[in-house]
């Protein structure tokens, strides 16, 4: 299944990278897992230079949609050390993490494959859960992560309905998530 993830790995300038991804979890992440990042992410050239990072389930989706679509945040999220890497992450606010090592990267394809061992695991909080709007904002986010191979006006297509769910059973965060995929979007 994929599991949708927030992503840390550790930039060449020791800063912080925070990306959305869809590992591949057979079970559960405890058991390892596979990222499919593109060749031109940060994560990928990240993780080609320093194997390590951290895996975060959480529910904060006006976290997915900046980081879906690139938006620099004036204010980083909070982050401490991780357990086991001195230059790994952990999102102070995540509800689990999984601090993991990529020991096998599969580059002949241009999605590239990156098979990762979990070598630390935690949970900070409960896991709030998602409704309708929240998992709107989720596919708005993954649509937005799609405008350099999908027409803009079909990803406009497919993003009103979601729009129109996130009006009816959103909260604020969710609506104000929701605008700046719309932004984005419309500048796209």
């Amino acid at each position: 299944m994929i599991l949708e993830a927030i992503i840390t790995t550790t930039n060449d300038d020791g800063s912080v990278n925070i990306s959305p991804m869809g590992p591949l979890v057979s079970t559960a992440p405890t058991d390892g897992f596979e990222l499919r990042p593109f060749e031109t992410s940060r994560t990928f050239a990240n993780l080609q230079q320093r194997p390590f990072g951290v895996l975060h389930v959480t529910d904060d989706v006006m976290l997915f949609a900046r980081t879906a679509i690139g938006k620099k945040m004036a204010e980083l999220p909070d982050v401490r050390p991780a357990e086991c890497q001195s230059d790994a992450y952990i999102l102070s606010d995540a509800c689990r993490w999984y601090e993991f090592e990529a020991v096998y990267f599969e580059t002949s394809q241009p999605r590239k494959n990156i098979r990762c061992n979990t070598i630390a695991a935690g949970r900070q909080r409960d896991f709030w859960g998602f409704n309708r709007a929240k998992h709107a904002v989720l596919e708005a986010a993954i649509l937005a992560t799609r405008v350099d191979f999908i027409p803009v006006e079909e990803i406009q297509r497919q993003f009103e309905p979601l729009r129109v769910i996130v009006e009816k059973t959103g909260g604020q965060r969710e609506r104000d998530a929701m605008r700046l995929i719309d932004v984005f979007l419309d500048e796209a």
